[in-house]
């Protein structure tokens, strides 16, 4: 079991254990170069290889349309970029992660159309327009709204949040993921390039078996990332229900709280997470007053929390920016991990406001 005051797994899941085996295994067979030919570099073939199957099993797609970059951020980055012409029309939901609207800041010269959501996080399908690209997360990262499925043209779809988690829904051309989101080791992200899709590498070439990345794979984080993904996709509807009902009773109890406010669609969202403001208290304060008390949890936007600006998600939804919490379940956390948070949090919330005159 894990620790039950940790409840920040969207910021990074604990590691899952059959990602410490399947690592522990690899780490003396995976450390030659795959691309070279001597029976050590064979090993470390295999082993991508093998890693590179699991993930594709798990996923439902092609095991050619898989590689592993350096982070999620790397295949957010590659896989939208890649999607680009010069000019291109893009658009993306206002509630896009950071990593998204940077890598469309870099490049000038597109034309770029943000979509309105409505108060659950979620765009409209009837009013997207036209585009030569749709940029549109799984599932958000803070509220854990999910996306509508949107098709015709080429969509870049966003699953850090959701993969292995949900089950990847067609209409994408290309989609990322992010290991250490779903229990598997930081530093390996999953660039899923479907088979035909005009995609090509938006960075300096390499010399690499696998042309769509850069630089020397982890090769037993990769088997770490794919063992991981294995197991969340073969626990995840038991997981699921469980977590679903215990974010069912943090939303039903936070609006007892006087002046909360929860956010995200109620049903049709990721199972393991949920966001709440109140009135009169100030995010940073809370996030230390509940880890004083022995609970982990994430304050501001889920991307851009550490520069302290308000969450550009919450915004676009027309919801409190302020005194924000996003707490999100780990595989193993409990019933009564739950419910020892929700019977600190009122006492937390006075205690803050008490301090402020409110």
């Amino acid at each position: 079991m894990g620790d039950g005051s940790y409840l920040d797994s969207a910021s990074s899941e604990p590691l899952h254990p059959a990602a410490r085996e399947a690592m522990l295994a690899a780490l003396g067979q995976g450390y030659a170069d795959p691309r070279r030919l001597h029976p050590p570099a064979r090993n470390s073939r295999l082993i991508l290889d093998n890693a590179r199957e699991a993930v594709a099993e798990a996923l439902g797609v092609r095991r050619d349309e898989v590689s592993f970059t350096s982070s999620g951020t790397d295949a957010v980055h590659r896989g939208l970029l890649g999607l680009l012409r010069p000019g291109s029309t893009v658009a993306h939901s206002a509630v896009e992660h950071s990593a998204v609207l940077h890598a469309l800041a870099w490049r000038p010269d597109l034309q770029v159309r943000s979509l309105p959501v409505d108060a659950t996080g979620r765009i409209d399908p009837e009013r997207v327009g036209t585009y030569d690209v749709l940029a549109l997360q799984e599932a958000n990262h803070e509220v854990g709204t999910i996306q509508p499925a949107v098709g015709g043209g080429m969509v870049f779809r966003d699953a850090c949040a959701s993969m292995g988690r949900v089950p990847l829904r067609e209409g994408w051309s290309v989609a990322a993921g992010s290991a250490h989101k779903w229990g598997g080791p930081a530093g390996v992200g999953v660039l899923l390039v479907r088979k035909g899709a005009p995609w090509r590498n938006p960075f300096p070439g390499d010399d690499r078996v696998d042309e769509r990345v850069s630089g020397f794979e982890n090769v037993p984080a990769a088997l770490g990332a794919a063992a991981a993904l294995q197991a969340v996709v073969a626990e995840r509807d038991q997981v699921n229900a469980r977590q679903h009902a215990l974010i069912a009773r943090v939303r039903a109890a936070v609006t007892g709280i006087p002046d909360a406010e929860v956010v995200g669609d109620p049903v049709a969202r990721l199972p393991h997470l949920v966001t709440f403001s109140f009135l009169y208290v100030d995010g940073e304060a809370i996030v230390d007053a509940l880890a004083r008390r022995g609970f982990s949890v994430a304050s501001g936007s889920a991307c851009t929390a550490s520069t302290l600006e308000p969450s550009h998600v919450l915004a676009a939804m027309g919801a409190l920016t302020h005194g924000n919490v996003r707490l999100s379940l780990s595989w193993d956390t409990t019933e009564p991990d739950v419910e020892a948070f929700l019977a600190a949090l009122p006492d937390v919330v006075a205690e803050i406001r008490g301090g402020v005159g409110m």
